[in-house]
């Protein structure tokens, strides 16, 4: 049959589907690539940060100090360093207080108990509920129960191993927070402008796929991109996190505190920013039901989505350039625009819903770019005003007519 339909010109159906699988097979390998290599160059400033504060962890005990084997110096840097990206000087602290707790347990419940595997799961299980019950994080919890293990495992063949542990952690969170602050402090706004780029180009891609399913009436493409704006779990928790660590090198290191007034304006924009997510993923699941309940679509109200979707694009930029994001207000305030034009044409209760979302979007991001929150309103009113109709004549309606404007959220 296949030679048959070969003969008669016809298309090979395998040879199609293959092709099709095998173009998708390489798109996910590059997409995949990238998305390892942008992690790896995230995380190479603080490799090397771990790198150097173990090195030097280990000499300054060794030969500083005198420990023959300074074990728990470099894993006590490593620590401070890697688990809490932002708290590096409270993890410090923690790091002290677990090993604390943990000799103090493992000690007592060796000289009364003696050491054996019942008495170290003892010591495991008090210093879990000693440290939950005095309030302890999480930090302190798992250092507490780990100190108590090596405690009840090594004290028979290491003696005086309490005050060496309680030296090393010392040691090592203090070298950590040397290298964060002195000697190898990484450029906040660097670390900030990568770790908000995956966020915001995030955002701004699925505004820009809801306003193609808009104009086409497509309602799986805006589906789609409602499913991945609310995957967006990963985005926000790095920008948050870039936002807590770089704001303690500002205050930590003497050669980044001139970068504490823009860091600054880069925190007070982190909350907008979600905001902004969680009332675009309203507007584009309000846009799904729209075309699913076959209601109108004016022709402005994709173009505002778009404009939302390029003011997102711009105030990235101007984030990562360190300018006054004048842009991104003035296409947020085209946005709105074009949403009131769209209101005017007349739209259904879904798209009421839109033209809602697009205005109060537009007055996080304008409050991400560093305005008030009530100059933002004012100004998105104002923009959505009375607008012309296309016959020339302005729009001055009544309750009874039309629905009230869309509020802002």
């Amino acid at each position: 049959m296949r030679r048959a339909l070969r003969r008669e010109g016809a298309v090979d159906v395998d040879s199609v589907r293959i092709a099709e699988a095998v173009h998708q097979l390489r798109h996910r390998g590059k997409a995949t690539l990238h998305d390892r290599l942008h992690r790896v160059r995230m995380a190479l400033g603080l490799a090397v940060q771990a790198g150097l504060a173990a090195g030097l962890a280990w000499l300054a005990a060794h030969e500083l100090l005198g420990n023959p084997q300074p074990v728990f110096a470099p894993i006590s840097a490593v620590g401070t360093l890697a688990v809490s990206v932002g708290q590096r000087f409270r993890r410090t602290v923690e790091l002290i207080i677990g090993v604390g707790v943990g000799v103090a347990l493992g000690d007592l419940l060796i000289y009364l108990l003696g050491t054996g595997p019942w008495q170290l799961g003892l010591v495991v299980t008090s210093a879990i509920l000693v440290t939950v019950f005095a309030g302890g994080s999480v930090a302190i919890v798992i250092q507490a129960a780990a100190t108590g293990v090596l405690i009840v495992t090594l004290s028979p063949s290491v003696a005086d191993l309490e005050i060496p542990r309680f030296v090393d952690a010392i040691v090592g969170g203090g070298i950590a927070l040397l290298v964060t602050a002195i000697l190898l402090p990484l450029n906040p706004l660097r670390v900030l402008n990568r770790a908000a780029r995956p966020a915001l180009d995030l955002l701004s891609a699925q505004l820009d796929i809801t306003a193609e399913g808009l104009r086409e009436r497509d309602r799986d493409k805006v589906q789609e991109a409602l499913e991945r704006l609310r995957d967006n779990k990963e985005e926000l928790t790095a920008f948050s996190e870039a936002i807590e660590g770089a704001k303690e090198t500002a205050l930590l290191s003497p050669a980044r505190w001139h970068r504490r007034s823009e860091l600054t304006h880069y925190a007070e924009a982190a909350d907008p920013v979600d905001r902004a997510m969680r009332n675009s993923g309203t507007l584009i699941r309000r846009a799904v039901t729209l075309i699913e309940d076959e209601e109108q679509v004016p022709a402005a109200m994709p173009d505002a989505v778009a404009h939302l979707a390029e003011s997102v694009r711009l105030l990235k930029h101007e984030f990562a350039v360190g300018e006054e994001p004048e842009q991104t207000r003035e296409r947020l305030l085209r946005a709105v625009s074009e949403a009131g034009r769209a209101y005017a044409e007349g739209v259904g209760f879904s798209g009421s819903v839109v033209i809602a979302q697009v205005r109060t979007t537009a007055s996080d991001l304008m409050v991400a770019s560093g305005l008030s929150q009530e100059e933002a309103n004012r100004l998105v009113r104002q923009s959505f005003g009375d607008l012309d109709r296309p016959d020339g004549s302005v729009e001055r309606t009544t309750g009874a007519n039309r629905p009230a404007p869309p509020p802002l959220g």
